[in-house]
C-alpha cells in the first residue's frame, strides 16, 4: 500500500543519486585534465591543496564541536537535566533490565575467562610487594585480633550454629555418611581393627603353646603342625560362650512360652530338662562344626582345624565320641587336656577317643613336606 512517507522517500533517493550522478559528471572534465601532460601537474597540486584547507577546515570544526559540547555539558540546564533523568524512573529501569539481562555477570565471565585477566592476576599474586604486603597482614597483632575477635564473636556462633542445623547441611551430612565409599572405609577399618585384634591374640596363644611345652620338656621343641593347649584352650573358650549364648537364648524362650501356662514342677524336674537342653545344644554345636567344616566358629577365629588320620574332618561317629571326650576332658579340672603337653602330636584324652588331631592351618604345608621326605626316605631305602 503506497502512502506519502514512502514517496518523499523514494524521491529523496532519486534526487541523491541524480546528484552524485551530476556530481561525477561535473568533475569528468577535471579528471581529463589533470590526466593531461601540461595541465595535470598544476591541477594535481591545486587538488592537493585543496585537501589541506579541506583537513585543516575539518580539525577547526572539531575542536569547535568539541569546545561547544564541553560548554554544553557543563551548563547548570544540562546538569539539572541529568539529575531530573537519574531521579525518574529511567534509572530503575534501565538497572532493571541490566539485571534480567545479566548483563553485569556476562561481562564479568568474559573479563575472567580472558588471558589477559588470568595473567594480571598471576603477575599480581607473584609480585614481590604482593608477598611483602600477605607477610606483613599475616605477622600483624592486627590481624590475629581481628581473627580471634571473630571468632569469639556472637555472629559467628549464630552463623555457624545456622548452618548446622540447616537443612542443607542435614542433607549433605545425610548424603556423606550413607554414601558407598564412607560404608565401604569404615568397612574395611572394622575388619582390620578385629582383623588385627584375633591376630594378636592368635600370635600370643600360638608362642604359649611353645612357651608351655618348653616348660613342661625342658627342651627346645620344634615347629610343628599341631595346635598346643592355650590356642585350643582359646578356642574351646570362644566356642562355649557362643554355645552358652545360644542355649540361654532358646531357654529364655521356652521359659516365656511355658510362663503362659502356669510354673513347671517340681524344681528337680526343671534342673535335669535345663541339663539335658544344655547338652543338647552344646552337643549340637560342637558335632555339627566338627562334622561338616571340620573347626567350631571359635577354632576357625584361633585358625585352627581338627582332623581324622586320613586328613579330612571327622566323621559323624567320630564327632559323637570326641565331644562325650571333651566333656570326661572338662569334668576333673580340665585334666583331659594334659596329654596335650606330652604327646608329639598333641592330642588330648579326646583327641585319643576318637583318633583325630587338632592342626594349625597355617601350618598344614608341615605335614605335606614331611609326608614327601618320609616317602623319599622310604623309597631310597
Amino acid at each position: 500500500m503506497t502512502n506519502a512517507r514512502d514517496i518523499a522517500v523514494g524521491l529523496f533517493a532519486t534526487g541523491v543519486r541524480a546528484g552524485a550522478t551530476a556530481g561525477r559528471l561535473a568533475l569528468l572534465p577535471v579528471r581529463l585534465a589533470a590526466r593531461a601532460p601540461v595541465v595535470g601537474p598544476p591541477l594535481q597540486r591545486a587538488g592537493e591543496a585543496l585537501a589541506s584547507d579541506g583537513q585543516e577546515a575539518q580539525a577547526r570544526s572539531r575542536e569547535q564541536l568539541e569546545a561547544a559540547a564541553g560548554d554544553l555539558l557543563a551548563a547548570p540546564e544540562v546538569e539539572r537535566a541529568v539529575d531530573q533523568a537519574l531521579a525518574g524512573p529511567l534509572t530503575d529501569t534501565f538497572a532493571r533490565s541490566l539485571a534480567k539481562h545479566r548483563v553485569a555477570e556476562r561481562v564479568a565471565a568474559e573479563i575472567a575467562a580472558s588471558p589477559e585477566f588470568e595473567r594480571a592476576v598471576v603477575d599480581a599474586l607473584d609480585h614481590e610487594a604482593t608477598l611483602r604486603l600477605v607477610d606483613r597482614a599475616l605477622a600483624s597483632p592486627g590481624l590475629e585480633r581481628l581473627v580471634i575477635e571473630a571468632l569469639e564473636s556472637r555472629l559467628t556462633a549464630e552463623v555457624t550454629d545456622r548452618a548446622l542445623h540447616s537443612p542443607e547441611m542435614q542433607r549433605a551430612v545425610e548424603h556423606v555418611a550413607s554414601s558407598p565409599a564412607v560404608r565401604s572405609a569404615m568397612r574395611r577399618q572394622t575388619t582390620s581393627l578385629a582383623e588385627e585384634l584375633v591376630g594378636g591374640v592368635r600370635g600370643r596363644a600360638e608362642r604359649a603353646d611353645d612357651a608351655a611345652e618348653r616348660r613342661v620338656r625342658k627342651r627346645q621343641v620344634a615347629a610343628v603342625p599341631f595346635a598346643g593347649i592355650a590356642t585350643r584352650a582359646v578356642g574351646l573358650a570362644i566356642d562355649v560362650l557362643l554355645a552358652q549364648i545360644i542355649f540361654l537364648t532358646g531357654a529364655a524362650l521356652v521359659g516365656l512360652v511355658a510362663s503362659l501356662v502356669g510354673d513347671l514342677k517340681p524344681a528337680w524336674l526343671v534342673a535335669a530338662l535345663g541339663a539335658a537342653g544344655w547338652a543338647l545344644v552344646s552337643g549340637t554345636y560342637f558335632v555339627l562344626f566338627w562334622t561338616a567344616a571340620g573347626q567350631t566358629p571359635g577354632m576357625r577365629l584361633m585358625r585352627l582345624r581338627v582332623s581324622d588320620h586320613r586328613g579330612q574332618p571327622p566323621s559323624l561317629g567320630r564327632s559323637v565320641v570326641r565331644f562325650f571326650g571333651l566333656l570326661l576332658s572338662i569334668v576333673p579340672l580340665f585334666a583331659g587336656f594334659l596329654p596335650v603337653l606330652f604327646d608329639g602330636r598333641r592330642r588330648g584324652l579326646l583327641d585319643f577317643m576318637a583318633g583325630t588331631t587338632v592342626l594349625y592351618v597355617d601350618r598344614e604345608p608341615l605335614i605335606v613336606e614331611r609326608a614327601s621326605t618320609t616317602e623319599a626316605l622310604t623309597q631310597s631305602g
